[in-house]
């Protein structure tokens, strides 16, 4: 009896570490396949429009007013730095592993189906969540460019249910629902329809940035001119500021959603997430120095910081463009939101995490449509019964797990790769070659019969030094010694990954947990910073994993722009 359960909790522990292969190079799901429609550009636009939400044209006024004074713009450009660090990390997995799924499929793949399982679920309470709070934010900006509520449709005001104290939001919801049956059209109809929208949002953005230069020019930059200086707050307000604004990066992931809908991934996922977050991070700046040059910080209103600070130099008329561009900005967030959501689920669903009804893809718009309409019936139940404003805090806590663990995923990949015995170029592209003749004989069905080892085992392909395949030195049975130092290496460096991430942890919660001693802070501050330098000086003395360059897609991301250059140029 000891030994049966022994065995059941071997199984089961097994079953929460187990990761599974990178299906997204070879495989081609029959009836399970995506439209791959989607360039560079449309890509961009989605990362774009999810990024640059109404929160800039908010938070500019609030991060002035309490953190960074003038130096705003240095601000968002840390929080910038900080952001492509992750987005690198995403650029490599997204080319790697171009499946739908995001942070959740590259979780499975390097760390184990239960991180994975909380990845998911993480994502799919941020997607909802932040989806219906981006909607209830939509209709008072509605109201207030047609003027007021009074000017909307009676079934699209707000009304209050007095017995159960809630506030419903009939216009919320209707938008979700035609965020929804846009996407359910197709991938390049929505793509299309949300590159029209941020071109928009970008165009306000612009203008502000123009007519808000010119104005700053005429009056002399007098947000600039103060006693207190460029850091009236000091560095501390300045990194705190960053802190606070890095969250308006938060969106180029979602170009990573649609990737098993780009045409062509291993280019076009690099360069859409490299030039949404080079694209946001410009107009943030640029929009961060006219406005806090127009009037002194502590004049913007919180509220209206860019229209405020336009009425304050005589051009009311422009809080109309502002406020289009807040509009936009929002409907193009709300359908970035949205957009990764079904193609998570259809991904857990294909992993046999959820049922198989998620999984299913509309033979005419080659989408989604069963996991589209699902989650968007929830997220306009929340738009229209719930003020979901409270929760959404829990959209920023998702996001950066998402973060942790896809750079988690990059050092894993780099130290303890998935596939552990790294094949040779030649018989790599030996193998390649088989299976597309498989593909183009009509035998796609029939080769998912067979693994790497049976097409090597079967072939008498010649590789280096005119020795058969069987008889390569790769695949020939390795001596006990070498083996040995390959697990010890691996074990070492998983350790100190291990412990990077303990020390990660420890630090931040104790420069976070204000409630507890100076002295105690101190004390585990150190211990943390201690454990993730050491863990830092091992991993860097040690060597890379020679497997990883058979990972996924070979090459990854930055192997591609040297080869490539030329051809991403045209």
């Amino acid at each position: 009896m000891q030994k049966k359960s022994e065995v059941i909790f071997s199984k089961g522990f097994k079953s929460l570490v187990r990761r599974k292969q990178v299906d997204s190079v070879h495989v081609r799901r029959e009836g399970h396949q995506l439209a791959r429609k989607l360039s560079a550009i449309d890509l961009t636009a989605i990362g774009v429009g999810t990024t640059i939400g109404a929160g800039v044209y908010v938070l500019v006024g609030t991060v002035a007013r309490e953190h960074t004074g003038p130096a705003l713009s240095v601000s968002f450009l840390i929080a910038g730095l900080a952001a492509a660090l992750s987005a690198f990390c995403y650029a490599e997995l997204a080319s790697r592993c171009p499946s739908a799924g995001s942070a959740y499929h590259y979780a499975y793949i390097c760390i184990g189906e239960s991180v994975a399982w909380l990845i998911g679920w993480s994502l799919i309470l941020e997607y909802t969540i932040g989806g219906s709070a981006i909607a209830r934010g939509i209709s008072p900006n509605l109201a207030l460019f047609f003027g007021g509520e009074d000017k909307l449709p009676a079934f699209l005001v707000r009304q209050t249910i007095p017995q159960l104290g809630v506030v419903i939001d009939p216009c919320a919801a209707v938008l979700v629902v035609i965020a929804t049956v846009l996407l359910c059209a197709g991938i390049k109809e929505s793509s299309l329809v949300q590159t029209i929208v941020t071109t928009v949002n970008v165009c306000a953005m612009l203008f502000i940035i123009v007519a808000g230069g010119y104005l700053a020019c005429k009056t002399g930059w007098v947000g600039y001119e103060l006693h207190s200086g460029f850091f009236p707050f000091g560095v501390n307000g300045m990194l705190a500021g960053s802190a606070v604004v890095f969250f308006s990066y938060i969106g180029f992931d979602a170009v990573t959603g649609a990737a098993e809908e780009a045409k062509r991934p291993l280019r076009d996922l690099p360069l859409g997430i490299g030039m949404t977050l080079s694209l946001c991070c410009i107009l943030y700046m640029l929009v961060s120095v006219v406005i806090v040059g127009l009037v002194p910080y502590y004049s913007l209103n919180p509220d209206t910081p860019i229209s405020s600070a336009f009425s304050a130099n005589g051009m009311q008329w422009a809080s109309y463009i502002v406020t289009a561009g807040a509009v936009t900005a929002l409907c193009a967030s709300l359908t970035g939101s949205l957009l990764p959501q079904p193609r998570l689920l259809m991904a857990m669903a294909r992993d046999g995490l959820l049922p198989s009804f998620f999984s299913d893809i509309s033979t005419h718009t080659q989408v989604p449509v069963k996991s589209t309409v699902a989650a968007g019936i929830l997220a306009a139940a929340l738009a229209f019964f719930m003020d979901v404003s409270e929760l959404s805090g829990m959209v920023s806590v998702g996001t950066l797990l998402a973060f942790t663990v896809v750079a988690i995923s990059i050092l894993i990949l780099r130290y303890a790769p998935p596939n552990k015995v790294p094949l040779p170029s030649s018989l790599q592209e030996y193998i390649d070659s088989v299976r597309m003749q498989l593909d183009d004989d009509g035998l796609g069905t029939v080769r998912k019969t067979f693994n790497d080892t049976d097409i090597i085992n079967q072939s008498s392909h010649p590789f280096e030094g005119g020795e058969p395949s069987n008889q390569h030195p790769l695949i020939q049975k390795q001596n006990t010694e070498d083996k040995q130092n390959h697990r010890r290496m691996r074990k070492i460096a998983l350790w100190n990954i291990a412990f990077f991430c303990i020390g990660v942890l420890v630090l931040t919660s104790a420069a976070s947990a204000e409630c507890l001693p100076s002295l105690l802070r101190f004390t585990l501050g150190t211990a943390g910073a201690a454990i993730l330098l050491c863990s830092m000086i091992v991993l860097a003395c040690l060597n890379q994993d020679e497997a990883r360059h058979s990972f996924g897609h070979t090459g990854g991301m930055f192997k591609f722009y040297a080869i490539n250059m030329d051809e991403i140029l045209r």
